[in-house]
């Protein structure tokens, strides 16, 4: 059936008012035009709605039996646009946001605060699982925007805007007093327990990348989940570790662990705001995305 719902909104109308100038006046449509819009939803449903009297109209027995269900339709139209407005004066809303622990804490926290300080009606929901999956959650519409470090085989479907710049380490506790006073070369960390995330890891690739393209193989890494359980293990003395400088400063500053010096230059990582190209942005995703890339204030 093809409905027109422009004709449901002038039945409601006249049946409301009871009078086709009263409605020809709320429609801001001609009286001669209501009354023909009227008489084409008649011959489409095939019977009278309206009984005209001198005094105006009302409904006949078919015309009340739809009018209760255009009301509720009118209704839902009404509702819709008031939900539509709401979302987008910022009164209500999700947005759904793909970052790691770790980065979340390091830089996305001051920006969150600003945006819940004016947007306090907007619901935050944080994912924390692995980057991949994180990606292909973007791509889903499961999340609205994901923060994370950049690989080497970014995909064409991703919108990246760069937020900043991470860069890798060597760390190391007192159980390595001698590496305190000394600068190492690459094959020297295979003199030592090197503890390095797991994969998947846009850390570990980039590290595995680097060893390869210095035609270095580590035969003593051990694997780590976590890039804070990784800190925590160096701390007790079980190895050294690969580490991000910036994650890992706080227990740096405080003497808990130790940054170990290097004759070689350990690859740096852009971390980035992720988004789909060509896609559409709820209004709250929208304006998260502009404080975070400092568009507004």
């Amino acid at each position: 059936m093809n409905i027109n719902y422009e004709l449901y909104r002038i039945f409601y109308v006249v049946a409301t008012t009871g009078n086709i100038t009263k409605a020809s006046q709320e429609l801001m449509i001609s009286q001669p035009a209501v009354t023909k819009q009227i008489k084409t939803l008649e011959s489409q449903l095939g019977g009278e709605l309206f009984i005209r009297t001198k005094k105006g109209v009302h409904l006949t027995e078919n015309g009340q039996a739809i009018y209760k269900y255009v009301k509720q339709g009118i209704n839902c139209f009404n509702n819709a646009e008031l939900v539509f407005s709401n979302l987008k004066q910022l009164e209500t809303g999700t947005v759904k946001i793909g970052i790691s622990t770790t980065l979340a804490r390091l830089f996305l926290l001051p920006y969150l605060e600003k945006f819940h300080q004016q947007y306090p009606k907007i619901t935050i929901h944080l994912f924390t699982d692995p980057s991949k999956k994180m990606r292909e959650m973007l791509k889903t519409g499961d999340i609205d925007i994901l923060i994370a470090k950049e690989n080497r085989y970014e995909d064409d479907e991703l919108k990246i805007t760069r937020l900043g710049i991470l860069h890798n380490c060597i760390v190391a506790s007192n159980a390595f007093p001698e590496l305190k006073n000394k600068t190492i070369s690459l094959k020297d960390l295979n003199n030592y327990p090197i503890l390095i995330q797991r994969p998947p890891s846009t850390s570990r690739d980039t590290f595995d990348h680097f060893c390869q393209e210095n035609n270095i193989q580590l035969t003593s890494a051990i694997e780590i989940a976590s890039s804070s359980l990784l800190e925590d293990f160096v701390k007790i003395g079980l190895g050294v570790g690969l580490v991000t400088k910036e994650f890992a400063e706080s227990e740096i500053k405080t003497n808990h662990i130790f940054e170990v010096k290097t004759q070689f230059k350990l690859p740096t990582v852009y971390y980035s705001l992720f988004t789909l190209k060509d896609s559409y942005h709820s209004f709250g995703a929208n304006k998260l995305i502009e404080i975070i890339t400092n568009k507004t204030n």
